[in-house]
């Protein structure tokens, strides 16, 4: 994982919940995190990570996350296994 992958992963658990994370920084984090993004039809995406996994629709028309989505990024991250800790 690079450095801007754990400026991602500490963007994502920080409270307030941010809402200018890029959809691009976080499916860059799941690939550095060893796991799998799966696209489905539309903007249906898979994420798959430590026997997790996480359906999602891609944010449109923006590429920015909304808070729920980052919410349930979160979620799927912390059952994973994964924290900011890293």
């Amino acid at each position: 994982m690079n450095n801007k992958q754990k400026k991602i992963l500490r963007a994502l658990f920080f409270t307030p919940i941010r809402k200018n994370i890029l959809w691009a920084d976080v499916v860059s984090l799941i690939q550095g995190l060893g796991g799998k993004v799966i696209s489905g039809s539309g903007s249906r995406v898979r994420f798959e990570l430590n026997q997790m996994s996480l359906n999602i629709h891609s944010p449109h028309p923006g590429n920015e996350l909304k808070r729920y989505q980052v919410q349930a990024v979160r979620d799927f991250l912390l059952k994973a296994g994964i924290t900011d800790e890293i």
